[in-house]
């Protein structure tokens, strides 16, 4: 599982010009399935997001986690994330997980994650989507679970 974190002041992603999920200062998060991944990799790299200390504390240092400061949770499927771009100019995508486990994976993660944290937003799985977002900082960092 690939993820790629946005430390935001605020975020919302939409479609067909409604918002569909949107939070203020918090991480958006996004993700992307790959073949190889289980439930138990969904686990794993969601307790990673929870815990990593990329928000600062009062002396400004990066050492709290989104739960320590009660962030946001703004989590995006994307599954250009697993872009090969090797060879050639057009990226390939095919180190992304097929769309049906995709989105059993995708489905898994979301529901692991509002049941550990009180502030959950999504968009919405296979759709063109336009995310919005403040970077705060920027911080933006790069994940990978196997």
């Amino acid at each position: 599982m690939i993820a790629l974190l946005q430390r935001v002041s605020r975020a919302r992603v939409d479609i067909g010009g409604e918002t569909v999920g949107a939070i203020g200062a918090g991480l958006l998060a996004l993700v992307c399935a790959e073949p190889q991944d289980t439930e138990a990799v969904c686990q794993r790299m969601l307790e990673k997001i929870l815990k990593l200390r990329i928000f600062g504390d009062e002396q400004g240092k990066m050492n709290l986690s989104v739960q320590d400061v009660g962030g946001g949770l703004l989590i995006v499927s994307q599954f250009t994330l697993a872009a090969d771009t090797r060879h050639g100019n057009r990226p390939g995508f095919t180190a992304a997980a097929p769309p049906e486990q995709g989105r059993a994976l995708f489905d898994h993660f979301v529901a692991l994650a509002r049941r550990r944290h009180p502030l959950v937003e999504t968009g919405r799985f296979g759709a063109e989507m336009a995310v919005h977002l403040v970077n705060d900082g920027p911080v933006t960092i790069p994940l990978r679970m196997a």
